[in-house]
């Protein structure tokens, strides 16, 4: 099949823009014409598969669902868009996709304005909903709820990540016709258990000293100046580890594991940017790292160094991507427990011995709990930490390869 896989935002960092990047590359490999229409303007940093890139014009004015910054244009959140500055971006985008035909599919990211784009292209389409649009920018604004409504109504399929997001898009847009539930997937040749600590931190280090300069850490988006002396230094010392990574916002529930971790014998790394970095800074325990992001080059070495990574958020997630790839590289999820995390916490829960099934989640917001379940993680012998590790990494081998994802994409889609 030739597919167009339209992303309009970038290709690094953010849970979607890992997903346009995977899938694209499963799909190159298993042998499809793939064109990824976004707005990533470093595309070669990233193994697509083949697959090429198109970044479209979009008149300088990029409908975001939270604020960031992005390189060339101007961020502003989708439900401030004017409908005159909605019906160009998606006119520019239309048109963008459409240079690119003749394609089998259109692939489109996110209802708004993803299917959107793809309606207007006039060609056959598929939507991928994220939570990111439904939470952030639709539920409650009838407007976009039933435009997001009529854009979907003739879409060959439309996926979702988890039972949580098929609810949430009925709760946003109301009735919507051939769902289907697909996971999002990880890497899991890329993400896997070290065959030794000394191992995995060299190769962190040959990583983080291949950064490029970031004078006073200016660009957010960027690993922060001098990491891998910190890294160094940090695990110069083979101490219980936990990590979190993904972007520092108030609704991630960074600020629940820093408070776990006062009365935890622990340390934290914490990977990540975003508006909320000033103040969880000023409440970490001593000891606390933060590194500003990391790519999957750096992570999948770190990872493996990681006794426990805890994804805390308080605001309800599509699904658990970072808890998975945490999974698959050995170090033992712990993620609050619900929305789309809680669908990861039953898939390691089915995999663990049953003694140990409660330590896969902790009840949201709930420092005490958090706490409680890193000091039994931590008090395991090596011997139950190493069989549940296994038992995750089986776990994310199984349900959330990107190979499987990627060929349980084209399963509803003629022709696929």
């Amino acid at each position: 099949m030739r597919i167009l896989l339209w992303h309009g935002y970038l290709l690094g960092g953010t849970g979607s823009n890992v997903y346009t990047r995977s899938i694209a590359r499963e799909w190159s490999r298993a042998g499809h014409d793939v064109v990824v229409v976004c707005q990533e303007p470093h595309p070669e940093r990233y193994d697509l598969g083949g697959a090429k890139t198109f970044r479209p014009n979009v008149g300088g004015l990029l409908p975001v669902f939270v604020l960031d910054r992005y390189e060339g244009v101007e961020a502003k959140l989708l439900q401030d868009f004017t409908r005159a500055e909605r019906e160009r971006y998606v006119a520019l985008n239309a048109t963008a996709v459409c240079a690119q035909m003749p394609a089998d599919l259109v692939f489109a990211n996110h209802v708004l304005l993803g299917a959107a784009v793809g309606w207007a292209s006039g060609m056959p389409f598929a939507v991928k909903a994220h939570g990111s649009e439904l939470e952030y920018s639709m539920r409650g604004n009838e407007e976009l709820a039933a435009w997001g409504r009529e854009c979907l109504a003739p879409a060959e399929a439309v996926f979702v990540g988890s039972a949580h997001i098929r609810n949430v898009l009925e709760e946003v847009v109301g009735h919507v016709e051939r769902v289907h539930e697909v996971p999002p997937g990880v890497d899991v040749e890329e993400f896997r258990p070290s065959l030794s600590r000394d191992e995995s931190l060299a190769r962190l280090l040959v990583e983080a000293q291949a950064d490029a300069a970031n004078p006073a850490n200016s660009n957010e988006r960027q690993p922060d100046e001098g990491n891998a002396a910190r890294f160094a230094e940090f695990f110069a010392t083979d101490e219980p580890t936990v990590v979190y990574f993904g972007k520092l916002l108030h609704n991630k529930g960074v600020h629940v594991l820093l408070e776990a971790l006062r009365s935890v014998d622990a340390r934290a790394l914490i990977v990540g940017f975003g508006d909320y970095r000033r103040e969880l800074e000023l409440i970490a325990p001593p000891g606390t790292l933060f590194t500003g992001p990391l790519e999957h080059r750096h992570l999948v070495h770190l990872l493996p160094l990681a006794d426990v990574t805890v994804v805390p958020s308080i605001f309800p997630e599509a699904f658990g991507m970072v808890a998975a790839e945490a999974a698959a590289a050995g170090s033992l999820p712990l993620v609050a427990r619900h929305s789309g995390l809680a669908e990861i916490a039953e898939g390691l829960e089915a995999a663990y011995p049953v003694e140990h099934r409660h330590l896969a989640s902790f009840a949201t917001g709930d420092a005490a709990d958090l706490a409680a379940k890193i000091d039994e993680l931590l008090a395991l012998s090596s011997e139950a930490r190493a069989e549940l590790a296994a038992a995750a990494r089986r776990t994310a081998v199984e349900r959330w390869s990107w190979t499987n994802i990627a060929a349980r994409l084209l399963e509803p889609i003629s022709g696929g």
